[in-house]
């Protein structure tokens, strides 16, 4: 079985963030980066999916130079090789953007799994999977937490709301989306560190693809969310103020 993952390189969530000075991005230069949580999911599911059945693990990422140092920590982990898209304008591109680079990369592999986080830690659009699949005419599903392998294709299990799960069967090829979660993720061995740097890391680009490098998507003006403080002096008896307090939590902060 060849199951391709795709995984994105994102801000680490306590890095900084400030505004470049052109107002179209952040600053990218002091920023440490890692790899996107669910992504990370996707490659375990995926390599846990590999020592069942067999096969190899392709994994697949698109952006700058620096995307590199993720694809080679996803190959220290166990993928057999990967595919580097590369793409220094990725931050400007919607979803539909990046899944024409993925899907357009992926589509000579002839996979029979295409393995994707279910949303990325930094823009959370939550439809790249979704929309690559479209893009590569094969069924999908999101919110998955486990894979495995039929006579038939798949059968994958879905997280629904308040603790309800759904079991599917699915043919293959098929484009799933991974919820974190779902099992534990594994650490890069020192042996799978050295082997790392012998495995292919392929390179194409989006002229080699045959899709314009312009960004589908352009950002005139980006900003930091605004701050604003307020008091609120909420009248009546103890009892009715109580009872307005957890309204207001509940319905227009949202925190219970």
């Amino acid at each position: 079985m060849k199951i391709i993952v795709a995984v994105k390189q994102v801000p680490e969530r306590d890095a900084p963030v400030r505004i470049a000075s052109s107002r179209q991005w952040i600053e990218e230069s002091d920023l440490q980066f890692a790899m996107n949580e669910s992504d990370a999911y996707a490659l375990e599911e995926a390599l846990q999916l590999k020592e069942k059945v067999g096969g190899e693990v392709v994994v697949i990422s698109a952006g700058p130079e620096r995307v590199a140092t993720t694809i080679r920590e996803a190959l220290a982990k166990g993928a057999d090789r990967a595919i580097h898209v590369e793409c220094d304008d990725i931050g400007k591109r919607d979803a539909l953007g990046v899944a024409r680079l993925l899907a357009e990369a992926i589509r000579p592999e002839n996979p029979d799994l295409v393995l994707t986080g279910l949303q990325s830690d930094d823009l959370g659009y939550g439809q790249t999977g979704v929309v690559m699949a479209e893009l590569l005419s094969l069924p999908h599903a999101s919110l998955i937490l486990h894979v495995e392998k039929t006579d038939v294709g798949i059968s994958v299990k879905r997280e629904l709301e308040e603790g309800w799960f759904q079991k599917i069967e699915l043919p293959t090829p098929a484009v799933l989306m991974i919820q974190s979660g779902g099992t534990r993720l594994r650490y890069a061995t020192l042996m799978g560190i050295k082997r790392a740097k012998t495995k292919e890391l392929r390179k194409v680009n989006a002229a080699d693809l045959g899709i314009e490098s312009a960004p589908v998507a352009v950002l005139e003006n980006i900003s930091l969310p605004h701050k604003q403080r307020s008091t609120q002096i909420l009248q009546g008896t103890a009892k009715e103020a109580a009872a307005t307090l957890v309204e207001k939590l509940k319905f227009e902060v949202r925190v219970i």
